[in-house]
């Protein structure tokens, strides 16, 4: 058995049952273990830790499968870990109520470096790590005996994947491949989706339940979504009773989506606006012309994604709340969201307070938001917490 020596440092963050191993903490390797080989990590002592999945090219050098020494690393762990997933799926309230949810939540579920979303009739899954990659037909076979889908394909082209020294793969590895489009229901809501091209694996389903949260703020009121995608939140504001919805994303072929998902739902054409282009100039523009709204959404993309760009990133979330509170009514309502797990919780909070400021703005937050159930965040991991947001209420004065 490959064997991976770890020092004072590793082998604290494993008794805390950390799931990652640097490749700083590791202090020797015994045997020749290729990426994704099964290896067991021992402290200086010899004291065994952890069953993990080696990454020669990672800086995440192991990641650990399974810290109980009876575990066999294999087809039937792998389908247990599986069985625990859909399981824990299956008992959140209104699970059933949507056609598109996530199965798998990658270290939170256990399963270090493995997505795995449900669109209709089709599994799509990511396998982001040396071990998923190792184990990927074990893991396949497992989700089809547990999943009655047509097909199951892959979307393993996230950045991530490269720092595995993998390269991108993409395309069905079981049954029928998706059509060019499928159609999901999120409640009362349809939608359509492209999971071949659509960004992650079709959709941000960790986004669903926060859209649902609009509507009750949506009646009559002039509504402007920002990083609009597909349409989610605009479409639960139309359900909502709005007025009008500005849908603004830079790409055109997102906004065809959001066309089709507004005719899918049989909502007047009229009550929609569709803008191509950079949501911060057309937000300046907003400002500039005095254009107000009554509800704004900010679901920018992930504008830190490594610690170098943390001050950089800062500055564009203060910057489009800034002009995002210039642009709210009085009484107006603004959900503002950061999707980098390197922004903290109360960062965020500070720097949408220091925005209000500057905006002078007197703001509450009334509701404080968060990636849906289906998306869990293990205690011992908490790097899986990124997607957090905030409901604040403009003062009339």
């Amino acid at each position: 058995m490959h064997t991976i020596f770890v020092n004072p440092q590793g082998e604290k963050s494993l008794k805390r049952s950390h799931p990652w191993i640097f490749s700083g903490a590791v202090r020797s390797l015994k045997g020749h273990p290729e990426a994704g080989d099964t290896v067991a990590v021992r402290n200086l002592d010899g004291q065994w830790l952890a069953w993990g999945a080696y990454s020669p090219h990672s800086q995440i050098r192991v990641r650990v499968w399974s810290f109980d020494e009876q575990d066999e690393i294999g087809p039937r762990f792998f389908r247990g870990r599986l069985e625990s997933a859909v399981a824990l799926r299956k008992r959140l309230p209104g699970f059933s109520s949507t056609t598109a949810h996530r199965w798998v939540n990658a270290e939170s579920d256990s399963l270090p470096g493995l997505i795995v979303d449900q669109y209709g009739d089709y599994l799509v899954c990511q396998f982001l790590s040396a071990g998923t990659e190792r184990w990927k037909n074990s893991i396949i076979t497992g989700l089809k005996e547990l999943m009655p889908v047509k097909g199951i394909y892959e979307r393993s082209d996230a950045d991530a994947r490269l720092k595995e020294g993998l390269n991108p793969r993409c395309g069905p590895v079981w049954g029928v491949q998706p059509p060019a489009l499928v159609r999901i229901r999120q409640g009362d809501i349809l939608m359509v989706t492209d999971l071949i091209q659509g960004h992650k694996t079709g959709l941000y389903l960790d986004q669903a339940q926060n859209q649902a949260l609009l509507r009750p703020f949506a009646s009559e009121a002039e509504i402007l979504n920002c990083f609009c995608y597909t349409g989610g939140f605009g479409i639960q504001a139309l359900k909502g009773g709005a007025g009008h919805v500005t849908q603004i994303d830079a790409s055109e072929s997102a906004l065809a989506l959001s066309r089709r998902n507004i005719a899918l739902n049989a909502f007047e054409p009229e009550r929609v606006t569709h803008v191509a282009g950079n949501v911060f100039e057309h937000l300046r523009r907003y400002r500039d012309a005095g254009r107000r709204f009554d509800l704004i959404v900010l679901d920018p993309p992930k504008f830190v994604a490594a610690k170098g760009q943390l001050n950089r990133g800062c500055r564009g979330y203060k910057d489009i709340n800034l002009l995002a509170f210039k642009l709210l009514r009085p009484a107006g309502i603004l959900f503002t969201f950061s999707c980098s797990g390197l922004i903290a919780p109360m960062l965020f909070q500070k720097i949408v307070a220091d925005a209000a400021v500057d905006a002078g703005r007197r703001i509450r937050i009334i509701g404080r938001l968060d990636q849906g159930p289906d998306h869990p965040v293990a205690l011992n991991f908490p790097e899986g917490h990124y997607l957090k947001g905030l409901i604040c209420y403009a003062d009339p004065a």
